[in-house]
């Protein structure tokens, strides 16, 4: 597309109040709501400010983004809206090399509604928009589609077919058609920018720690409350389990663990994530032992919290094993727990 094109397109009204899209209305279980449009064949409803990203485990180099277009939008008095794409564009190009997802798309839906995001465009990766030349994306997808007024970006963003759309291009664009565009510098947490691929990282070697200060938060998987084989129940140790639809899995192993989604405060516990080799599992489940908890919560969505791994997953000999093993766990966790409320009590005490 030339030019006088992008001039001549931003001359025709790409969206109105009355605009319409393939939209719904997603609730998240903490009580933040945002529209989540499908496609960009149809126009938002009116101008945006905007922000482009996978946006993958929402860690703070996402935050510092997100603060950025909250900002941009109160002032300008648009919504803050996200663009994403599903499935990840790795995944579509090299399927068997891809990384782990740190969010399914449900979680990463809730975080950006946590994050004040009202409206989220989700576009499908396929052949089709993976070949989208780079100035029919900023045509059909920014202009027409999400009618941007405010665009921000991080500062290694490019898109279109082979990559070929820059900064460069969407700044000429927006002189052309209209909007504004700014780029997003790295954050840093002591020295190491934030990324995804540090998350990833921290998590598969069990520095659940050190991903916790990547994200700004602990490392959290979420999801409805299952129907199991009861196996923990027969070892003296009932569990909560989450089916997991991260696959692959980002990390395995044992953690203490801080459960959201069952009061006003996290319930502590102790979990492991994995795939049970002791008793043949094959698919990757997330079980929950709850200390000093008796409730019924089938059905109920929670939130598990991974604040410190205390062991890798592995395969026992016997039940006798396992279950002694998990009585160890379920010691070690509670012993985890009480020196960080130790730990919590004496900073307070400290900075009176």
């Amino acid at each position: 597309m030339v030019a006088a094109d992008f001039i001549a397109s931003c001359s025709r009204p790409a969206c109105n109040e009355h605009g319409r899209a393939q939209a719904g209305i997603i609730p998240h279980f903490f009580g933040h709501q945002m529209r989540v449009l499908r496609g960009f064949s149809r126009p938002v409803a009116g101008p945006t400010a905007l922000a482009i990203g996978n946006f993958d485990g929402v860690h703070l180099g996402h935050g510092a983004l997100l603060g950025r277009l909250r900002d941009i939008a109160a002032e300008s008095a648009l919504p803050p809206t996200v663009l994403t794409f599903e499935p990840h564009p790795r995944e579509f190009f090299t399927p068997a090399l891809a990384p782990a997802r740190l969010t399914t798309f449900r979680e990463k839906i809730e975080l950006l509604a946590e994050a004040g995001i009202k409206q989220a465009m989700v576009c499908r990766f396929n052949a089709s928009f993976a070949a989208l030349p780079a100035d029919q994306f900023i045509d059909r997808v920014l202009v027409r589609g999400l009618c941007v007024r405010h665009l921000i970006i991080g500062d290694d963003f490019r898109f279109g077919q082979g990559r070929a759309g820059d900064f460069a291009l969407l700044q000429r664009a927006g002189e052309q058609c209209g909007f504004a565009v700014e780029a997003m510098g790295s954050v840093t947490v002591d020295g190491e920018r934030v990324s995804s691929s540090g998350v990833r990282g921290a998590l598969a070697v069990g520095d659940t720690e050190h991903a916790a200060r990547l994200l700004g938060r602990p490392y959290v998987i979420d999801g409805q409350v299952v129907h199991g084989e009861k196996l923990g129940r027969q070892l003296g140790f009932a569990t909560a389990n989450l089916r997991i639809r991260h696959n692959p899995l980002p990390m395995t192993g044992v953690f203490a663990v801080a459960v959201g989604g069952l009061g006003d405060k996290p319930w502590p516990g102790v979990a492991n994530l994995g795939i049970r080799p002791t008793v043949g599992g094959t698919r990757p489940l997330l079980e929950v032992h709850l200390f000093d908890f008796d409730r019924d919560i089938y059905g109920a969505h929670i939130s598990v919290r991974f604040v410190h791994k205390l062991r890798d997953e592995q395969r026992f000999p016997n039940f006798d094993a396992l279950k002694a093993q998990i009585a160890a766990d379920a010691a070690a966790a509670r012993e985890f727990f009480t020196a960080e409320a130790q730990r919590t009590q004496r900073s307070a005490e400290i900075g009176r």
